[in-house]
């Protein structure tokens, strides 16, 4: 299984560049956490999507959604320093700290995110 971000959601939904990795993880297999999808909603949302489509959106993209937990919090958190030089939300701590917890690979649009990876414990992909 691998953990997408929100800009790896994009990329499918809006047909962009890296669209075929990202497709091929979500047909194995992908998973994200349920704030994370709150960011690729918002971003549909944003663009003029009635609350019809957004659930037509949820209902066609086969990604399990995973619940903040305590674990995920705490995971998140303790990143808070070494992801601080590379410009990451919490939101992008949250995948990271899927991606830890299970071990699995992070597909990603955003570049910052190699340069934290090894610091902690998590393979990144980027898709463009």
């Amino acid at each position: 299984m691998t953990v997408l971000d929100a800009s790896a959601v994009l990329a499918l939904i809006f047909e962009e560049p890296g669209q075929e990795r990202v497709l091929d993880a979500v047909l194995a297999g992908a998973e994200m956490t349920t704030a994370n999808f709150a960011e690729v909603a918002t971003r549909y949302v944003l663009r003029g999507v009635s609350a019809a489509d957004l659930s037509e959106l949820r209902n066609g993209l086969a990604v399990t959604l995973v619940a903040i937990d305590e674990d995920l919090a705490v995971r998140a958190a303790l990143m808070a320093r070494t992801a601080k030089s590379a410009g990451l939300s919490l939101g992008d701590r949250l995948y990271l700290a899927l991606a830890q917890r299970s071990g699995q690979v992070v597909l990603t649009a955003d570049r910052a995110w190699e340069g934290i990876a090894a610091a902690v414990g998590v393979a990144v992909e980027v898709i463009r």
